[in-house]
């Protein structure tokens, strides 16, 4: 099943505080990019954001499931998703632990 608008609008807005986030469509649900950096996905309106340890740290009771058959666990985020600030402080948190995005080839 394929997420809804209005949840990915919903979680976008919800992170307006974390800075620039992008939700660009992939596969019929939502990859999140914030200021370039690749954090997670909706799917199935659900958010799944990259498990790091700095967000285990931070998120303590974590919950993990894969985002789709055959995925990889990331963090399932359900019950904080009406605290804005909780949330903006996960995106930052997990996009400081991650490596920057790799710089795109030129086409020629």
């Amino acid at each position: 099943m394929a997420s809804d608008q209005n949840f990915v609008d919903y979680v976008v807005e919800q992170l307006q505080p974390t800075g620039a986030i992008l939700a660009k469509k992939m596969f019929g649900e939502y990859g999140l990019y914030a200021d370039g950096t690749f954090f997670g996905v909706i799917c199935d309106n659900k958010l799944f954001v990259k498990p790091t340890e700095a967000g285990r740290e931070y998120i303590g009771n974590v919950v993990e499931a894969p985002p789709y058959p055959g995925a990889k666990n990331s963090f399932l985020i359900e019950d904080k998703m009406e605290d804005s600030k909780w949330l903006s402080e996960l995106v930052r948190i997990t996009v400081a632990a991650l490596p920057p995005p790799k710089p795109k080839k030129k086409k020629k």
